[in-house]
């Protein structure tokens, strides 16, 4: 039996959420090329907002009315998103756009046990740093 004082009231993670300043091509981008499923949405114009299913219970919130003016990193550094081909999910990526920062390499982190990883990153349609994350 656990011990009251060790449960974890975390289950794993729901989703990330942004603000973008183009909601529409936001939304078809992480739906036409990513393959995200639209969940539920809300509100109007600047006020609106949508969760996007990523699969496996995990979420991308998105609001309206983001500004132009650039962002600073702040809390959130990336968007991780796990794929099981770093690099076809990159070409189209690539097809679409958008800027890639780091082309796909292999990189074992140097964990206990150590876990060998393809990573590559871009950026997303309002700046946002996006990273393919395949477990190998």
């Amino acid at each position: 039996m656990q011990n009251p004082a060790e449960k974890s009231f975390v289950k794993g993670f729901h989703h990330v959420a942004m603000k973008v300043k183009d909601f529409d091509a936001t939304v078809k981008f992480y739906t036409e090329v990513l393959g995200f499923k639209k969940s539920i949405s809300w509100g109007e114009g600047d006020n609106r907002a949508i969760m996007l299913d990523a699969g496996n219970g995990n979420y991308l919130e998105i609001f309206a009315g983001g500004s132009d003016e650039k962002k600073p990193e702040g809390a959130l550094l990336h968007l991780a998103l796990s794929t099981d081909n770093c690099d076809e999910a990159l070409e189209r990526v690539r097809a679409a756009g958008m800027e890639i920062t780091i082309e796909p390499n292999d990189v074992v982190i140097n964990s206990n046990p150590p876990m060998p990883i393809r990573i590559a990153f871009f950026k997303g349609p309002d700046g946002e740093i996006i990273e393919l994350f395949q477990i190998k």
